[in-house]
């Protein structure tokens, strides 16, 4: 059954890479990043790490995806971006991508990942957690912070100016 979900999960993380990557539309473009960045997810919840998998939805898909796509859909795409397409560009990074994953596979398969066995006690979730709220807590403030100034950014680039008359439409 793991394995399933694992092959499932490889497909979707990356079907949904390569559509984030293709997709012209920047809105389309940036829930594509959602479902790879949720599906990474999945793989943290296979791994047996619920706490790691809660805080990738949370950072990643709640905060930084949702930030993306509100900047995208708040600011105007021509101020951004000014694609110039290049087709040879395209067969250069997927072959670039071929190579990096035959040489990683490679890797892995070699690593003798299977034979590896520990003695060490198993993790104690609950003490990482009591860690995280009690230790870390000023950092979670501070990124808390850094989102909402970023989101402030993000309003602020995104109001708009009339050309001709000078004068902001809010």
């Amino acid at each position: 059954m793991a394995d399933t979900v694992f092959l499932a999960l490889s497909v979707l993380t990356i079907g949904s890479a390569i559509a984030a990557l293709e997709i012209r539309s920047l809105i389309y473009g940036s829930i594509a990043l959602m479902v790879t960045l949720s599906a990474v997810a999945g793989f943290f919840l296979l791994a047996d790490a619920p706490f790691v998998a809660m805080f990738q939805i949370s950072v990643y898909v709640g905060s930084i995806a949702v930030l993306i796509l509100f900047t995208v859909m708040l600011v105007r795409r021509e101020l951004i971006f000014s694609k110039i397409e290049d087709p040879r560009r395209r067969y250069a990074g997927v072959g670039l991508m071929i190579i990096v994953m035959v040489g990683l596979g490679i890797i892995i398969i070699d690593s003798g990942i299977k034979t590896i066995t520990t003695d060490s006690p198993p993790v104690d979730f609950k003490k990482i957690g009591e860690d995280f709220l009690t230790y870390y807590s000023p950092a979670l403030v501070v990124m808390a912070l850094i989102l909402a100034s970023a989101v402030i950014g993000a309003l602020v680039l995104a109001r708009r100016e009339d050309v001709t008359t000078g004068q902001r439409t809010d």
